[in-house]
């Protein structure tokens, strides 16, 4: 993987919080913070994706039905009991 070389502007308590993450023993370096954070970033907007298309899928799926708690239930303890 190629690496690109970027300037970034911090504020003093940006930067503050940056250097304590990595005297935290956190991260090796800024680069590694960053690039964390980059990746964090990337994934709660997968997640995001994933959650709306789900909503979208449940609201393409057709008229809502009472929910059924028992039968919720049952099938919760068949999982459990499959799990074991």
């Amino acid at each position: 993987m190629s690496m690109h070389r970027k300037t970034i502007t911090l504020t003093e308590q940006q930067d503050n919080w940056v250097k304590t993450q990595i005297e935290s023993g956190h991260y090796g370096n800024d680069s590694e913070y960053i690039r964390d954070l980059i990746r964090r970033d990337q994934q709660a907007q997968e997640r995001l994706t994933l959650l709306r298309n789900a909503l979208i899928e449940g609201e393409l799926s057709g008229e809502p039905k009472p929910l059924d708690m028992a039968a919720v239930r049952a099938a919760g303890r068949l999982r459990l009991k499959a799990s074991s």
